[in-house]
């Protein structure tokens, strides 16, 4: 890959939110690692999606990488710029390039304005109002993602769901971004809308050139948009592949778990496929396992290494991977290979440091599922 290729380079970001306690003063008591040490690149033009299960921190990694959080460490290179060494106004005109469209559209979209006030704004904030008809450039806007031009006057909640997403799409686009980041941008939608919303993305990446980091957890979504995939486990990845490459061959125990969990339209093949079952809940971000995050629950850990070391997300050379495929695992090679088979894996406290005090509280109340029942 060139540099000119290269529109975003990520290394080893990290976002760590403080725990505070105190009554007078405040005293910071430890810390939630949302993301910790995150390296990825996207190139121009691409599609790069990220998937992982609710709380490993994907839509916090979002966020940080547009600065809207600032980074506890790391580096985020926009199109060759350092995006840490920009404050005030040299961030905010940065920004330009940069857009978001959030996971809920209504909680997105100001109810006091107007669609188009809501898509001037930005544009007023960039001085892009000053050199074009702003009027026509709305209503083109609104043609791309396939609105009527009325709907300007109306506020937002008078449109459906997939409209407002619509309407989300458009303000990002009316600043002309080169990278839009789309956190979870059809799970709040019907199936029929969101396959309208995805398709309406894709072309409109091929009308502006866009570039998209796609964050979602649907597996089916993330595999029709993406070129590029990253599995994101505890805030780190776990495993980079190119999209059909992933699903092909799944290397990391996390993801192999995940595809065994998407049902395949073919009773044969679903009856005989490798079923995977993990065990207990997703550990606690503020005292994550030592070792590799994911041996908690790996039916592949063995007794060396997971819970010692981290393991590195490096390449590897078996059967069916690319050069380009890195997985996050000591023993990739040898689960690849069959060397190593998965055994039962005892579900254990989602949070080690919980207390016999947490289960008391918990006891009063009764229990909170039917497997808690049981």
């Amino acid at each position: 890959m060139s540099e000119s290729d290269l529109l975003v380079d990520v290394r080893d970001l990290k976002m760590h939110f403080p725990i505070k306690a105190g009554v007078i003063f405040d005293k910071t008591v430890g810390y939630v690692y949302a993301v910790d040490g995150i390296s990825m690149q996207i190139e121009r033009g691409q599609t790069y999606g990220l998937v992982g299960e609710s709380g490993c921190g994907k839509s916090t990694f979002g966020r940080a990488l547009l600065q809207l959080e600032e980074p506890t460490g790391g580096e985020v290179y926009f199109d060759g710029v350092n995006l840490a060494s920009l404050k005030g106004e040299k961030l905010r005109t940065q920004r330009r390039h940069m857009q978001m469209v959030f996971q809920d559209p209504m909680g997105s979209l100001d109810p006091r304005q107007t669609v188009e006030q809501l898509l001037l704004e930005g544009m007023k904030a960039h001085g892009l109002t000053k050199t074009q008809d702003a009027r026509e450039r709305l209503v083109g806007l609104l043609k791309a993602v396939g609105l009527p031009q009325n709907s300007l006057n109306k506020y937002p909640h008078e449109f459906s769901g997939g409209q407002r997403q619509r309407i989300g799409i458009a303000r990002a686009l009316a600043v002309d971004p080169q990278l839009i980041v789309a956190d979870e941008p059809v799970s709040a939608l019907d199936v029929s809308v969101q396959a309208q919303v995805i398709n309406l993305m894709q072309d409109l990446q091929k009308e502006f050139g866009l570039t998209y980091l796609v964050i979602a957890h649907d597996l089916a979504v993330v595999r029709h948009i993406s070129d590029r995939i990253g599995v994101m486990y505890l805030g780190a990845l776990v495993e980079e592949s190119s999209a059909d490459e992933l699903y092909d061959t799944p290397l990391h125990p996390y993801t192999r778990a995940l595809m065994s969990a998407v049902p395949v339209p073919d009773p044969v093949v679903e009856d005989s496929r490798q079923q995977l079952l993990l065990a207990g809940d997703l550990p606690s971000p503020s005292n994550p396992p030592t070792g590799c995050r994911f041996h908690t629950r790996c039916p592949w850990k063995q007794n060396t290494k997971c819970d010692e070391t981290r393991p590195e997300l490096r390449a590897i050379q078996v059967e069916g991977a690319s050069k380009d495929h890195r997985v996050a695992c000591h023993w990739a090679e040898q689960i690849a290979s069959g060397e190593l088979q998965p055994h039962t894996v005892t579900a254990g406290a989602a949070d080690p440091s919980a207390t016999d005090h947490d289960h008391d509280a918990d006891s009063l109340f009764g229990a909170q599922s039917v497997t808690e029942a049981e």
